[in-house]
Order: C-alpha cells, then sequence, then structure tokens
C-alpha cells in the first residue's frame, strides 16, 4: 500500500484529492496539512511514501517545503510529486531541481494522477508535458549555439535509440506516445530512459531534459 500526504492550503481541493487517490486500491491517504511547516512536522511521525504538494501556499511554498524535506528525507524514503495549476511557473523547475521527483498539472486525470503517485512511489518520475516544455522553455535560448561539449559528451556512451528515446523526451512526450512513434512498448521507453539516465549521471527526467538540451539532443 502506497502512503500519501496531500499538501495543499485549500481544503476543497485536499478533499477532492483524497476522494479521487483513496478511490485507489493500491493507495492510502495517511496524512493531511494545510501549509509546508505542517507537513515537515507531520513527516517527523508519520510514514509517508509519496508528498503530493501543491506549489503556491501560504508561509513557505512547495519549492521552499521540496527542499527542506529533501535535507531531511532522503529520496529513497520520501517522494514528492509536485501537483499545480502552474504548470509553466519557473517554480516548477526549481521545485524539480530542489529534489521534487514529479510534477503534474491539477487537470490531470484520476488515471494519470494515480499512476503518477504510483510511479513515484516505485522509484520513477512523473511529469507531466507541460513540465518539460517548462524545463526546455528554461534552459533553452532563443537563438542556435553551439551544444556544450561537456554536456554532450556526458551522452556519448547512450546507444542510438536512447539517444533517440532521450530526444522525444525533451519534446514533451509521453512513454506511451514515444512507444508509439518508434514501435516499441512503453516499458521499453522506460528501460531507454533509465539506461540514459545512468550513463549520463542523471537523477531523475527533469535533469535528464535540461542536460540534454545543453547537448544539443532534439528528437529528429
Amino acid at each position: 500500500m502506497t502512503r500519501v500526504m496531500i499538501v495543499d492550503d485549500q481544503e476543497m481541493i485536499r478533499a477532492g484529492l483524497r476522494t479521487i487517490v483513496e478511490a485507489h486500491p493500491g493507495i492510502e491517504i495517511v496524512a493531511e496539512a494545510g501549509d509546508g511547516l505542517e507537513a515537515l512536522r507531520l513527516l517527523e511521525g508519520t510514514p509517508v511514501d509519496v508528498v503530493l504538494l501543491d506549489i503556491r501556499m501560504p508561509g513557505i511554498d512547495g519549492v521552499e517545503t521540496t527542499r527542506r524535506i529533501r535535507a531531511a528525507h532522503a529520496a529513497e524514503t520520501v517522494r514528492i510529486l509536485i501537483l499545480t495549476t502552474f504548470e509553466q511557473d519557473e517554480n516548477v523547475v526549481n521545485a524539480l531541481r530542489a529534489g521534487a521527483d514529479g510534477f503534474l498539472g491539477k487537470g490531470a486525470s484520476r488515471a494519470e494522477l494515480t499512476d503518477g503517485i504510483l510511479r513515484v512511489s516505485d522509484g520513477g518520475h512523473a511529469l507531466s508535458p507541460a513540465a518539460v516544455n517548462a524545463l526546455v522553455e528554461h534552459v533553452a535560448l532563443p537563438v542556435v549555439v553551439p551544444s556544450d561539449p561537456a554536456a554532450a559528451l556526458r551522452f556519448a556512451e547512450l546507444t542510438q535509440r536512447e539517444r533517440e528515446v532521450v530526444g522525444h523526451i525533451v519534446a514533451g512526450l509521453d512513454n506511451a506516445t514515444i512507444a508509439a512513434r518508434i514501435f516499441v512498448s512503453p516499458f521499453t521507453v522506460k528501460t531507454h530512459a533509465n539506461r540514459a539516465m545512468m550513463k549520463s549521471g542523471t537523477q531523475n527526467r527533469a535533469q535528464l531534459v535540461s542536460l540534454a538540451v545543453q547537448a544539443g539532443i532534439r528528437a529528429d
């Protein structure tokens, strides 16, 4: 059973998320918090697998909350999934860099939300296409520039297929869409992506996309 804490300053949002998430037989809501400081206090005594975290809250925001959670709890023990309406906000990029393991918009479907929670809980990552686009826009320049040789070197060991998958991830495509385009299964796409992260020394898809853009990798 995946144990989830919901952190959002709006009680109605928390209630709606609880209804959606608890309908899944493999997920249990074990705690709720109205702000980041309350979430940090609850984490001290409540076993939680995934923190479902809003990014804009009173007091300390989701970025600072993420940073403090990660300072106190290793990624192997507590995972963080950002859920917000501000999918293109630069704070999303900052939250991913602070240690968040995924990002979904509040417009995500029930299936997307529960699947994202479970993937993050299992050690994977969940990024909406808008989140990937925000990362690309953050690191890309408006003019054509040479690839970063140091970044490119970190992708030198990728196979042609792994490089192709990375290019599609940079373009903002999810695993299912990539699988359909290159005629493999979504699981195979995930495997290629994980191998690309391992070879490039990146920890999650957010870092992978950022480094790939600097290396000049694009979808064909």
